[in-house]
């Protein structure tokens, strides 16, 4: 296999939807060529989508140069629980994409990012409790969710 795994790379939807940090890093850390191995290695991976919830639209460039669906929508790290069902819609579209797989990141994997893609869960119908929801996602995740990740999982329906 070629590429680099992103750091923090988990499936949370096997071979659907997975979570990483910012391809090539973050900050000061970022790379061009470590973002370039990582698109690689998410390409073979199957992934052919991200969807960017950083505040910019970096690498948005080098997504498309590899064909790569690229969805965005900015949010600040207080976002607003009223927010999330439009964060869903934006999630909605990519996934329902024929033959999406999808990769979705933040700067770094944290309450936010892992709180929402637990809330995912509940939002597609796919766990139906969003106490179990919580309890997958941060298996999946392998990290505790706290207060402000846990307001962004839905009520069941």
């Amino acid at each position: 296999m070629a590429g680099l795994e992103p750091r923090g790379f988990k499936w949370v939807i096997a071979g659907r939807l997975a979570i990483s940090e910012r391809i090539g890093g973050y900050g000061f850390q970022h790379r061009r060529v470590r973002r370039e191995e990582e698109i690689i290695w998410l390409a073979e991976q199957g992934v052919n989508s991200v969807v960017s919830l950083m505040a910019g639209n970096q690498n948005q460039a080098a997504y498309e140069g590899a064909t790569l669906a690229f969805y965005h929508y900015p949010i600040e790290d207080d976002l607003d629980p009223a927010e999330v069902d439009r964060v869903f819609g934006v999630l909605d579209d990519a996934m329902n994409a024929p033959g999406a797989s999808v990769l979705v990141h933040r700067e770094l994997i944290g309450d936010l990012l892992v709180g929402l893609m637990g809330g995912y869960l509940v939002h597609s119908g796919l766990v139906k409790d969003p106490i179990v929801a919580t309890s997958i996602i941060q298996e999946i995740s392998g990290r505790p969710l706290g207060p402000e990740g846990r307001g962004l999982i839905p009520d069941a329906e």
